[in-house]
Parts: C-alpha cells; sequence; structure tokens
C-alpha cells in the first residue's frame, strides 16, 4: 500500500510516485517510449460522412438550421454532389446518393452522433424549431453531469448535442 504524503495545500494527499533512476541517452538519440504492442490507434479528428437522400434539403437542415459552414463543394458536370461542412473544429460531409443500392436504402437508422458545445443549448433548441425542426429530445440535464438536446437529420441521422456543465468551484 502507498504511503501518503501530508498535503501542503489543503487538497487530498496524494500517493508518492516510485522513483526509478534512468540512464541519460545519448545525446543525438531519442528517448523511445513503450507504446502498447498492438499498437493503439491515435487520432487526432474524426469527419463522418453522410450519403443524403436530398442533398439540397440537408445543406439547408445543417446550414440555415444549426449553424454548420461550408467548408468545400464537390461537383461533378456542374451539378453539386456533395459536400464538407465546418462546425468550430469539427467537420462533417453530405454527399448526394447516387441511387446504385436503390432508392429505397433507410439511411441513418442506428447512428447517433455525439456533439459537445459551450453554447446555449436553449438557445440552440428555438432556432431549431424556428427552422422547422422537431426535437426529439427537448434540452434536458443529464445524470452524468451535462445538458442535451436531440434532433434527426433529414435522413434520420441522429444528433445529440451536450453541453457538460461546469464543475464546481
Amino acid at each position: 500500500m502507498a504511503r501518503r504524503r501530508p498535503s501542503r495545500t489543503g487538497r487530498p494527499a496524494r500517493p508518492r510516485r516510485k522513483t526509478t533512476i534512468r540512464r541519460a541517452a545519448a545525446p543525438s538519440a531519442k528517448r523511445e517510449r513503450r507504446r502498447q504492442e498492438p499498437e493503439t490507434l491515435r487520432l487526432r479528428s474524426l469527419e463522418p460522412s453522410f450519403t443524403v437522400n436530398d442533398l439540397t434539403e440537408s445543406l439547408r437542415f445543417y446550414t440555415d438550421v444549426l449553424g454548420f459552414v461550408v467548408d468545400e463543394r464537390w461537383t461533378d458536370n456542374g451539378v453539386l454532389r456533395g459536400v464538407t461542412l465546418k462546425a468550430g473544429v469539427c467537420q462533417l460531409s453530405l454527399a448526394q446518393d447516387d441511387w446504385a443500392k436503390g432508392r429505397d436504402r433507410k439511411k441513418g437508422e442506428a447512428v447517433r452522433i455525439w456533439c459537445s458545445t459551450t453554447q446555449d443549448l436553449d438557445v440552440l433548441a428555438t432556432r431549431i424549431r424556428a427552422g422547422g425542426w422537431r426535437l426529439t429530445e427537448e434540452p434536458r440535464d443529464l445524470s452524468w453531469g451535462a445538458r442535451s438536446l436531440s434532433v434527426d437529420d433529414p435522413d434520420g441521422f441522429h444528433l445529440t448535442i451536450y453541453r457538460e456543465r461546469p464543475a464546481p468551484r
């Protein structure tokens, strides 16, 4: 069992760290870290791409209702085929379905994207309703210390937007 050192700051004492002596590496050699084997995946971002039934309608929902901005447009012979949208540091791509897998293909089923924000969710909920959309979940406080709302896009992709509550001081 680790011994606890007394706290000078009034905070709970932390266990002592086990100290080890390391040899200094040669100046030109980089220090090698031990990584889990097999190596774990380390991502810097995750950018989903949705195939949609009506790109114009989806684009209107994401830009006019939610507030994304268009970052890139993809065209083919002058016809808009897809877009990359940005919201803060996050990106989302939308692509027009080419119907190669049939027109009755369901989209959005069993897909929920969790989106974190620092914005006021009640204001966002009002904007979504004003844009003619129904919230699938009104703003509510969650047991794990956040507030969230949910809305489905035109193809049924579920978006839950949440804001963590600030930690009490």
